[in-house]
This record gives C-alpha cells, sequence and structure tokens, in this order.
C-alpha cells in the first residue's frame, strides 16, 4: 500500500510542475521573456511535450530569443507533429513548400497539409485546395481543390469560400457533384475534419 501511494505522490508532483512550466513559458513568452520561455519549454519538449515542441518550433523559426534557424525549427516542428499536434502539421508543411531548413518538397508538404487538414485545420484545408488547384505534390485537381476548400469555408474561411465560388464557375455540374460527395465522404470517415 505504502509503494501504491509513494508512485502516486510521485506522479502528481511530476505532472503538475510539467504543465506549469508549460504556463510560465508562455507568460515568460506573452512579456518578452524569451530566455524564460526557451528554457521553460525546453525541458519540457525534450520530455515529449508536444506543444512545448512545436512553441520551440515558432522561436526558432521567428528567432525569438534565439538565432533564427529553420532547420532547428523543423526539427522541433516535426516531433510534434509526429506525435500528432496539428499547428505543427500546419507549420511544418509551411517549411516544406517554401524550403525553409528542409528542401522544397511539394510532396512531402502534401503530407503535412493533410495531416492537419484531417484534424480540422482550417488552414491546411485552403492551403490543400491550392496544392491540388496548382498541381503542386498532387495531381492536378479542381474537383479536390474544391472540396477542401468547401471543408474550409463551411468552418468559416472567407478566403476559401470566395476560392470555392470561383472554382465553381469553371466546374461543370458534375464535377460538383463529385466534389460535395468527396467533401460528405471525408466528413463521414473523419469528423475532425470540420473541427469537431
Amino acid at each position: 500500500m505504502f509503494r501504491i501511494a509513494s508512485i502516486l505522490i510521485l506522479t502528481l508532483a511530476l505532472a503538475t510542475p510539467a504543465h506549469a512550466g508549460f504556463d510560465e513559458g508562455v507568460a515568460a513568452y506573452d512579456r518578452g521573456d524569451f530566455a524564460t520561455a526557451l528554457r521553460e519549454w525546453r525541458l519540457l519538449a525534450e520530455r515529449g511535450h508536444a506543444e512545448s515542441q512545436r512553441n520551440l518550433g515558432a522561436m526558432y523559426a521567428g528567432g525569438r530569443g534565439v538565432p533564427q534557424n529553420n532547420v532547428e525549427a523543423g526539427k522541433w516542428y516535426r516531433l510534434a507533429a509526429e506525435q500528432g499536434y496539428a499547428l505543427a502539421h500546419a507549420a511544418l508543411e509551411g517549411m516544406y513548400v517554401k524550403g525553409r531548413g528542409v528542401p522544397e518538397n511539394d510532396v512531402e508538404a502534401v503530407k503535412w497539409y493533410r495531416l492537419a487538414a484531417e484534424q480540422g485545420e482550417v488552414s491546411a484545408q485552403f492551403a490543400l485546395g491550392v496544392m491540388y488547384l496548382e498541381g503542386s505534390g498532387v495531381p492536378e485537381s479542381l474537383v479536390h481543390a474544391f472540396a477542401w476548400w468547401d471543408l474550409a469555408a463551411a468552418q468559416g474561411d472567407k478566403n476559401a469560400a470566395k476560392l470555392k465560388n470561383t472554382a465553381r464557375d469553371l466546374m461543370s455540374d458534375e464535377q460538383i457533384a463529385e466534389a460535395q460527395k468527396l467533401f460528405s465522404e471525408w466528413l463521414r470517415k473523419n469528423p475532425k475534419l470540420m473541427g469537431q
């Protein structure tokens, strides 16, 4: 009994500071104390805390409290993204599109956009539509572009709504029906697409 109680107390003691450390990092970052934010988040990030990993990536990408370093940013974004953290997916795919810290690779960018989009990340849904429109990393498809923009527009993205309406004018009734079918299938398979 004593051993179980000791383990429980130790677990709670370790869990509380980790969350507090993250919150302290947020407060420090908000007041411009990047050194403290870096210290708090790095400790947690090295222990696998996805949100801290993503925040470290953002600090390195923007040069906040550290020298700007896209390679280091990519490392932290990837670690967070591999844990399923949608905001890290969105940041990581932008690095592949622009070739910041990693070789420019539209196929890899599409992979990360899709992961974020399937978790309901609206900006990734919008970007996937653009990738399909341009045929960047995926076969060119106005139908798929329309469907992704439809998802983003349904969540309030005004730019996606404009592009969807413009695309509608270029599409046949059959293409629109196919896009709407894709929209419905995606929602049925993964309700997170709408941020639910």
